[in-house]
């Protein structure tokens, strides 16, 4: 399609706030400010190594490690702090939360404060930049308790722990071959190309939709000891293959950059799982339920897929942490719900367990 016939993502947001005639516009401004926090992160990336920006932040004392126990990349600092800086400013929000903090960011006097809050994941996926594999930001926009609104107070962390079918809006940027921005304001997904000659988000994607099926999956394999029976069943399904119960040959995927695969998901479709395992009970899973699945989650659900705790829906998860860790399984419609009933199935007790061993003196 020509260039002059594309529609901007200003332009976009103005059609969509046609939809609510008493909307004042602070809105579409919030989201401007998240998209133009991705523009000055996607040319820090693309700086790369020129940049003088790999490797460990603090590298020299060793690495600061963040609240999520993880090693801070010189980009994930440096993202954080462009989010915080184009977003503190306009009046929209009332304060923020991110994966590299350890509290709620209040908004500083004397800027003005909004309606909204915003959540979000910097750079997702940064253990991959240092091999120029894709990464990208991941954000959600929440609505602040009307007290907080009314009284202006300071936002304590229980403000931010609403279920994912309460966001606003949800959407991430891919900094690839070239930088995208997804976006979910609750009326289908639609993705943005961003134009490096316009610096403008230009509408590529309308409506997209995840196929709802599917002969694609990515997981971790290597952790594949720790899973759970109802995972194992399905994944040993699809390595079966033709000859197996499911009929039919599939491929696995496996990047390890959400962003990248939740992509890829929504481009040609497939399922991703990162869900509950063994390999440390302590945590309920890997991925972080405020920065990282929920807003996933809202964006596949707004395209026909499903997202998933494999149990459980995971936009109707009520949050109990600003760092919750979650089990995630999202893609593909009937994929994504084949797995939620092998978890609801009786498991089957194999016969090579220790009760059901064969009876010897010499057995291990």
């Amino acid at each position: 399609m020509p260039l002059r016939h594309r529609t901007t993502l200003t332009q976009y947001l103005i059609e969509e706030r046609r939809r609510f005639p008493n909307s004042k516009g602070n809105f579409n401004a919030l989201i401007l400010d998240v998209a133009l926090a991705c523009k000055a992160i996607a040319r820090a990336v693309a700086m790369g190594e020129l940049g003088g920006l790999y490797g460990d932040h603090a590298a020299e004392a060793g690495g600061a490690i963040n609240v999520q126990g993880e090693t801070q990349k010189k980009l994930d600092v440096l993202s954080n702090d462009l989010f915080i800086r184009m977003n503190e400013w306009g009046g929209h929000l009332a304060g923020m939360a991110s994966e590299e903090m350890d509290h709620p960011y209040q908004i500083p006097k004397p800027n003005p404060r909004g309606k909204y809050l915003l959540v979000f994941d910097p750079l997702d996926g940064s253990s991959n930049i240092d091999v120029n594999v894709s990464v990208g930001s991941i954000f959600s926009v929440l609505r602040a308790p009307q007290d907080a609104i009314d009284s202006g107070r300071d936002l304590t962390e229980q403000d931010f722990l609403q279920p994912g079918a309460t966001q606003a809006a949800a959407g991430y940027a891919l900094y690839g071959p070239t930088t995208m921005l997804v976006l979910t304001v609750g009326n289908g997904v639609s993705a943005f190309t961003l134009d490096p000659n316009l610096g403008e988000f230009m509408l590529t994607h309308p409506r997209l939709k995840v196929p709802e099926d599917t002969q694609e999956f990515a997981i971790n394999a290597s952790n594949s000891r720790f899973w759970e029976p109802p995972i194992k069943r399905y994944v040993d399904e699809c390595l079966a293959g033709k000859s197996g119960a499911r009929g039919k040959d599939f491929n696995m995927r496996w990047i390890a950059s959400m962003v990248a695969e939740a992509h890829r998901i929504l481009m040609r479709g497939g399922v991703f799982m990162y869900p509950k395992d063994n390999k440390d009970p302590s945590k309920a899973g890997r991925l972080r339920l405020l920065y990282e699945a929920n807003p996933i989650g809202m964006i596949m659900e707004q395209a026909g897929g499903r997202a998933s705790t494999g149990r459980e829906p995971m936009l109707s998860v009520k949050p109990s942490g600003l760092h919750q860790r979650i089990g995630l399984v999202f893609g593909s419609k009937n994929e994504v719900e084949r797995i939620e009933r092998y978890h609801r199935e009786p498991v089957e007790i194999e016969n090579n367990t220790p009760l059901f061993a064969e009876r010897t003196l010499f057995r291990d």
